[in-house]
């Protein structure tokens, strides 16, 4: 792994010890490291990457904002109780800017230290001791320099669910989008197809006062809906999205399952580029039925650098004796 040549006075780790670091050459990344993390170039950065999962039900998406609060603001709260590092010096980059109320099996995002951990398995428990229930971290790994939660992205993958029957599932209700009406998901299927490869998504975006202006053009790999009994399952892989492009599209896909119009209006829509023309069939579907999954990355910046702990899955408690007396 390469850093900076400094070394870095004695700092302690999570679990007491004192760790002092000192790196290698700069090449391959370690500006990048530097520069993303907004570090002094000369200073040691240790990346950090993370798996989390989370229901985005009472939360008003990922991006950070205090009040009310979001996935990273909460995330980023218990980070610096553990690392005792400021919010500026940890520089947690989300994959995905989620939407409130979306969920997340799959969430990737990175942080920085300017110290080594000798394990990750300790500030794994403390962070997750640390969130709220309905937020976990479920791995910690060290990564190189190159990755970056956003940038190094090459697909991801989301779900929409569908409850498709006339009384909804009580406990599918903040996870699944309820349609009494019977949907075709033939028509639904043939639909989808549509969307598949390299369009200009410029109808299926909503406008977002806090986005930089994005490329429109958006590579769709594939688009399924999948039946499991009265669940309807919208799985898209793409190689980016625009701001609440999958619901728009799956919104679409629901009206054409009520049969309300044919399967053929997408290329249509899409080659309209206007946002309005989809206003006139379909409005967003509502954020509690979709899921970001998995995200797929460069798998050269999937590789652990040198010198470091192993990735932390969680660690299996265990009853080595047996404290209740025998009767």
């Amino acid at each position: 792994m390469s850093y900076a040549v400094v070394r870095l006075p004695a700092l302690p780790n999570l679990n007491g010890s004192l760790s002092s670091t000192t790196s290698g050459s700069n090449k391959g990344g370690g500006e990048d490291a530097a520069n993303c993390v907004g570090m002094n170039p000369t200073v040691a950065a240790f990346k950090w990457r993370l798996l989390i999962a989370y229901d985005g039900t009472h939360y008003s998406g990922w991006q950070y904002q205090q009040s009310p609060p979001t996935i990273q603001c909460i995330l980023e709260k218990a980070l610096i109780h553990v690392t005792k590092l400021e919010r500026k010096d940890l520089s947690l980059v989300g994959a995905s800017r989620t939407d409130a109320g979306v969920h997340a099996l799959g969430q990737v995002a990175h942080f920085v230290t300017p110290f080594n951990y000798d394990s990750l398995d300790s500030i794994h428990a403390a962070l997750n001791g640390l969130l709220p229930a309905d937020i976990r971290v479920r791995e910690i790994s060290p990564a190189v320099p190159e990755f970056h939660a956003r940038f190094s992205t090459e697909s991801k993958i989301y779900h929409y669910k569908i409850y498709n029957d006339t009384v909804m599932d009580p406990f599918l209700r903040h996870y699944a989008y309820h349609s009494a009406y019977k949907l075709n998901a033939t028509a639904m299927r043939e639909a989808a197809k549509h969307f598949i490869g390299k369009h200009n998504f410029s109808a299926f975006v909503n406008a977002s006062h806090n986005d930089r202006v994005r490329d429109p053009v958006k590579n769709i790999l594939s688009f399924d809906v999948n039946e499991m009994g009265p669940l309807l399952q919208l799985e898209v892989e793409g190689t980016g999205f625009l701001y609440r492009q999958v619901r728009n599209m799956v919104a679409l896909l629901l009206q054409i399952g009520k049969e309300a119009i044919p399967p053929d209006i997408v290329p249509m829509i899409l080659a309209t580029q206007d946002r309005k023309e989809l206003a006139k069939y379909a409005l967003s579907a509502p954020p509690h039925g979709l899921c970001l999954v998995s995200i797929k990355y460069n798998e050269q910046h999937l590789r652990l650098p040198s010198d470091c702990p192993l990735t932390s899955f969680g660690r299996h408690h265990t009853v080595r004796k047996c404290k209740l007396p025998f009767y």
